[in-house]
């Protein structure tokens, strides 16, 4: 019949209640059909059996019954059926249904009796063929609603499994239908049209913007570089020279990343990359930031796990989520763990705000993410990296205060 829920499923229920309401419209409609025909055909001719009987009796003329009816009148009516209540009526006599009339004239109690009527037998006929035919109905509504729904969802379930091939060369089908499923084919078409340009603009944009971000940071890094050496000796030179260096270097790596984004995945090569050393490395990051707050930073991972996507993406989505747990995190510990195909940042600060994490679910992204992780890249970036690498990122609380981020790869990424 189809999935719970599914579009087939509810036309094949639609037919079935159509069908039982039809059925038992029927099914009343012939009830009603039936008593009256027995009435018409049994208790008239009781009637008029009566009407014509009585007054011969009364007049001393001979009743001569046909055969099957029995016409009883005074003491000749068996002490079985006398004291009827008068009118039409059924009763079972030694072990046989009769139809019969009991009634009063002038000379006194009379009883008509049709004892060869096959009614009640035409009638359970009659029924036991409505059943039967309400039975079929029922059937064929639940083959003829599996048909139709197969047929009016086949061409929604084609142009969707085209959709979802984001095949931009191959046309959509049914573009050329003057239906509704060519309506809808072709707002799919001019959709997914706008959504490509716009996604071209921005990997165009985002490409050429890092582009132009290199060639500066570059002359940052390299004078920065001349600062921090020959600043050696003279400790409050060179420590700011040291920090436009680490900025300049951070920036640098912010721009890499950013240009990788601006790829599609699949033009983007994959080497088999070991996550513990990044994620140790990310530590040591994470242990200056945390100073000395009295905070517990923990790596809990039992083996080497290897991820095909190019390292510089996952160092900065795991290092961000280690970096904005340290940096939010004023007392008690910042544990990582590494579980087979996960990654998990658990720390105790004051968590994720609501519409944080309702903005990671799917919703827009609140503007004040992007001050959300220390090295200023943001969760935004988190969750795109994920997506670019087909990965998962889950967030929620931790039973007793703070947050818990979980980085889920595919399977298809991962080796252990």
């Amino acid at each position: 019949m189809g999935k719970p829920g599914s579009l087939q499923r509810r036309v094949t229920v639609a037919y079935f209640m159509l069908a039982i309401t039809a059925c038992v419209l029927f099914a009343i409609i012939a009830a009603v059909a039936v008593e009256g025909i027995e009435v018409l055909l049994v208790d008239q001719r009781l009637k008029n059996v009566a009407d014509w009987a009585s007054p011969r009796h009364i007049a001393g003329l001979p009743v001569e019954m046909p055969a099957g009816l029995i016409f009883y009148h005074g003491d000749t009516i068996p002490p079985s059926l006398r004291g009827l209540k008068p009118g039409v009526q059924d009763k079972t006599v030694d072990g046989i249904d009769l139809a019969m009339l009991a009634g009063r004239d002038e000379a006194g109690e009379f009883v008509v009796i049709d004892r060869d009527s096959d009614y009640e037998k035409i009638e359970a006929v009659v029924y036991s063929i409505v059943a039967t035919g309400v039975a079929a109905l029922l059937i064929l509504s639940i083959l003829l609603g599996r048909y139709i729904g197969r047929r009016f969802v086949m061409p929604i379930s084609r142009l969707a499994g085209a959709v979802m091939e984001r095949d931009a060369k191959a046309p959509l089908p049914f573009l050329s239908n003057s239906d509704e499923i060519g309506v809808l084919a072709r707002a799919f078409r001019a959709r997914t049209a706008e959504l490509q340009r716009f996604l071209e603009r921005e990997r165009f944009f985002t490409g050429d913007v890092s582009h132009e971000l290199r060639t500066p940071l570059t002359v940052i890094i390299g004078a920065a570089e001349i600062l921090v050496e020959r600043t050696a000796g003279r400790q409050e030179l060179n420590a700011p020279a040291a920090r436009i260096l680490r900025a300049a270097s951070g920036a640098t790596d912010f721009v890499s990343v950013l240009l990788l984004l601006a790829r599609a995945p699949q033009l983007i090569d994959a080497p088999e990359t070991r996550l513990r050393p990044l994620i140790e490395e990310a530590v040591d990051a994470g242990r200056l930031l945390l100073g000395a707050k009295p905070v517990a930073i923990e790596l809990f991972c039992e083996s080497d796990v290897f991820v095909l996507a190019r390292p510089e993406l996952l160092a900065t989505a795991i290092g961000n989520l280690i970096r904005n747990a340290c940096q939010y995190t004023e007392k008690g510990a910042v544990t990582i763990r590494v579980d087979g195909r996960s990654v998990t940042v658990e720390d105790t600060g004051p968590g994720v705000p609501a519409d944080v994490q309702a903005k990671l679910s799917g919703d827009p992204l609140a503007s004040s993410m992007g001050s959300s992780a220390g090295s200023g890249i943001g969760l935004a970036l988190v969750k795109r990296i994920c997506e670019h690498l087909g990965a998962s990122l889950r967030v929620c609380d931790r039973a007793g205060g703070g947050a818990v981020f979980t980085i889920e790869f595919p399977s298809n990424l991962t080796k252990s």
